[in-house]
This record gives C-alpha cells, structure tokens and sequence, in this order.
C-alpha cells in the first residue's frame, strides 16, 4: 500500500458528527504500551503522525487520523486508548474503558476493520483475550498484530508466535516491527482487503 498522505483530524471523548460522515474507519486496539502509536506512524510512514510515550495511558482519547492510499477510497486511523494498566486514576482509566466500549459496543460507528493489537514478547493478556471475544462477538472483521518481535530472541520467535495464533484462532496473524520495519506491507495489505 503506498499511502500518500495522513493527517490528525480530531479527538473526541463520546459521540461526534465526525463518526457518521461516511469514510470508513479501521480501529486500533491494544493494551497500554502495546507500541498502538508506533504502529500506526509506521503504517502510515510518519513519524509523528500519533504521539508515542513511554508513559502507559497517554492517549485517553479517540484519536482519528485522515488517510488516503493510492488506488484506495480516503479512511481513517482510529487510535483508541490503551486497556489494562495505565498511570492514572482509577477514574481516568474507568472513563477509558468506557469510551473503548461506547466506540465498539454501543455507537453505530461503521467500523470496517479492527487491529487489535498483541506484544509479542508478553502474549495474549486476559484483557486482550477479553477484547478479542468480545469483538468477535460483534462479528467484527479483526487483524491480529503480534508487536515488538524485535524484542524476542530469534530462537523464541517462532515458539511465541505459535502460542498467540493458537489462542487467537482463526484471525489473521501478523508478526510486527515498528523498530525493524517489519510487517508493515502485510499489515497495509490487510487493511486494504
């Protein structure tokens, strides 16, 4: 995919106009420091298109992001909150998990692709296993990332990515690296389908 332009467009909390326009949305699901923003800056090769901290739970927002690709209708990035472990208050990351469960489970948003989002190193949480269930459960059209291989040994590799395509199931699995470079064509590809 050759992505020719991305650009930030909004960040909202709860129900907005913007989520009705019409363009389709692939949405980017994961844990806190899953590495969501590295992900998507790389898919969409800039930089600093989503803010990326070492400080789990900085995105307590729904971030969209303007894409357009080359032989392909204009979509959006959607950067949900991270789930599970944040530095915040209880009722700051109550509030998230609210918002992550308004986008998927109550609004009417057309969602055209999930990218739930999986360290490689860690392997499928409870909560991402409780995210996947759920999702398939809305008969959602998802895309596994295993991130940050480069973090593993390459002796552990493919032992680890065994273990998460046996508990995700059927999904599509895709090996990722912000850092190497990795996975990024197989991913776009998918995103494109």
């Amino acid at each position: 995919m050759n992505i020719t332009s991305a650009k930030f467009v909004k960040g909202i909390t709860g129900p907005d106009e913007i989520l009705g326009d019409g363009i389709p949305q692939v949405a980017f699901i994961g844990r806190s420091n899953v590495g969501k923003s590295s992900v998507i800056n790389t898919l969409a090769n800039k930089k600093d298109l989503a803010r990326t901290s070492s400080f789990p739970g900085r995105t307590q927002e729904i971030n969209l992001f303007l894409v357009s690709a080359k032989g392909a209708d204009s979509f959006y990035l959607v950067d949900l909150p991270g789930y599970g472990f944040a530095k915040a208050s209880k009722e700051a990351q109550e509030n998230i998990q609210r918002l992550i469960y308004w986008y998927f489970f109550q609004s009417d948003v057309e969602v055209k692709k999930v990218v739930l989002i999986i360290d490689a190193n860690v392997g499928a949480t409870n909560n991402d296993m409780e995210m996947l269930f759920s999702l398939k459960g809305q008969g959602r059209d998802i895309i596994v990332v295993a991130n940050k291989i480069d973090k593993i040994k390459k002796s552990l590799l493919q032992k680890q990515l065994k273990e998460i395509q046996e508990v995700v199931g059927d999904k599509k699995l895709i090996p990722y690296s912000a850092e190497k470079k990795v996975g990024i064509n197989e991913l776009a590809n998918e995103i494109l389908k």
